[in-house]
């Protein structure tokens, strides 16, 4: 009796020309994630999701700003591998090949920020991936000086922001997602640092924020770029409270949890009314990280968290309780590496070119260089203190600019008063959640 042939397939659905790469082609970078330890992807500049494959070894791998999912479908003659920036391109692609009935979009899994993601296509049962963390930045080796500390982390920001702007076209407007907070103004100043450097038309810059009526990031955004004589750069992208849909949002996010929905919402609006005045448009910056790199959320709003574990979890914000624990969700990965949808699915849906400095790991790595126990000594406070003086005197030393520095305030609480929003998108996960399972029924 002849021996039935197990061939397997992999489908990658990624968009490889959609990989931004600065020192190496994305066939060196797929031989390099394929041929290498995992952590030579370290040294791969820039933003990617890598795919590659030798035989029944598969290998994946992505930055932090570029989400990546795979499916595993059952075939007679074998296994086919789909992987995929959305859940969405996985399930079209199962319909056309008759496959959809095996799909669930919690069966899809994704690709964990940081690590190589090893699958081997053998058949039934398949085996766990591997998971190898390829960035592990040293916790702490800083000294506790704020002045020095700042320097080091603009001057990481820095070096992103000039990598990226010397390869936008030379004819291309930027533009910059801007509320006047520390992220967005730390980032439209070094961006406005550099291009001033480097001799680039500064009339290519616009800081672009978004204005639904009576909220409080206009003014904020207004004050922050007049207090330095720079308010030419600011442009209002005016739109009403009654075009946002949450049902619309979590369909292009693909997720639900009501903190990024709500953020997201506001990204998709402020793309939106940028893509309407300017249909030619197409590179972005935005302070997406920054939050994450330097703990500023309100512990007290996350019954699940401690300053004890906010300060001793390496990179907890940024990916979660990590791969390998008992709260990391497969389907989701965890932190930013999860929820940097809400920033990339929006610019994605409008046709732009993102770019978030904060998200790059040698920004990451100087930020969790900080010693962050020695100078809080465990305050919570203080840790809240700590992001506007380290990112003000950052940028003072590079640019010479004496950054404003505005209270923290949620994207989302700043294109709109809290109480409009929360009547707008009510704050239910539950039912954002089942309108999300919703568009698999």
């Amino acid at each position: 009796m002849a021996v039935q042939q197990y061939i397997e397939r992999v489908v990658d659905l990624t968009e490889p020309e959609s990989n931004q790469i600065y020192n190496l082609t994305l066939e060196e970078a797929q031989r390099l994630l394929l041929e290498q330890p995992a952590v030579a992807i370290r040294g791969i500049e820039g933003s990617f999701a890598l795919i590659a494959r030798s035989g029944k070894t598969v290998k994946m791998a992505r930055s932090l700003d570029r989400p990546m999912r795979y499916f595993l479908a059952k075939r007679q003659e074998g296994p086919v591998l789909l992987v995929a920036a959305r859940i969405d391109t996985i399930y079209d692609w199962l319909k056309s090949e008759g496959l959809d009935g095996q799909f669930h979009p919690s069966y899809t899994r994704m690709v964990p920020a940081h690590h190589v993601v090893e699958i081997q296509l053998v058949g039934c049962p398949d085996p766990d991936p591997v998971y190898t963390r390829f960035f592990t930045p040293e916790l702490g080796t800083l000294p506790p000086d704020v002045e020095r500390i700042g320097e080091a982390y603009i001057a990481a920001l820095d070096e992103e922001v000039s990598q990226w702007l010397t390869r936008v076209p030379s004819g291309e407007p930027i533009g910059v997602c801007f509320s006047g907070g520390i992220d967005s103004g730390s980032v439209f100043l070094t961006a406005y640092h550099v291009m001033q450097k480097r001799g680039m038309h500064l009339s290519r810059l616009k800081a672009f924020v978004l204005d639904l009526g009576n909220g409080p990031d206009v003014q904020q955004a207004r004050a922050f770029l007049n207090a330095l004589d720079l308010g030419i750069f600011l442009e209002p992208i005016e739109t009403h409270a009654s075009t946002l849909n949450a049902q619309e949002t979590i369909r292009i996010v693909e997720d639900y949890k009501p903190l990024d929905i709500e953020s997201a919402t506001m990204a998709l609006a402020l793309c939106r009314g940028i893509r309407e005045r300017y249909p030619d448009w197409r590179y972005l910056m935005d302070g997406d990280g920054g939050d994450e790199n330097l703990k500023d959320y309100p512990i007290e709003e996350n019954p699940e968290l401690t300053i004890r574990s906010v300060v001793h979890n390496r990179m907890l914000y940024q990916e979660g309780w990590g791969v390998g624990k008992i709260k990391h969700s497969l389907t989701y990965s965890g932190g930013l590496s999860r929820s940097y949808t809400r920033t990339y699915a929006p610019a994605h849906h409008f046709g732009f070119l993102g770019f978030s400095p904060y998200t790059r790991p040698n920004v990451v790595a100087v930020a969790e260089a900080i010693p962050f126990i020695q100078l809080t000594d465990y305050s919570v406070g203080r840790l809240y203190e700590l992001k506007g003086e380290i990112v003000s005197r950052g940028i003072e030393k590079l640019t010479g600019l004496k950054m404003p520095v505005f209270p923290k305030r949620r994207f989302q609480h700043g294109a709109l008063p809290e109480d409009a929003l929360r009547r707008k998108l009510p704050f239910r996960e539950a039912e954002y959640r089942k309108q999300f399972l919703s568009l698999y029924q």
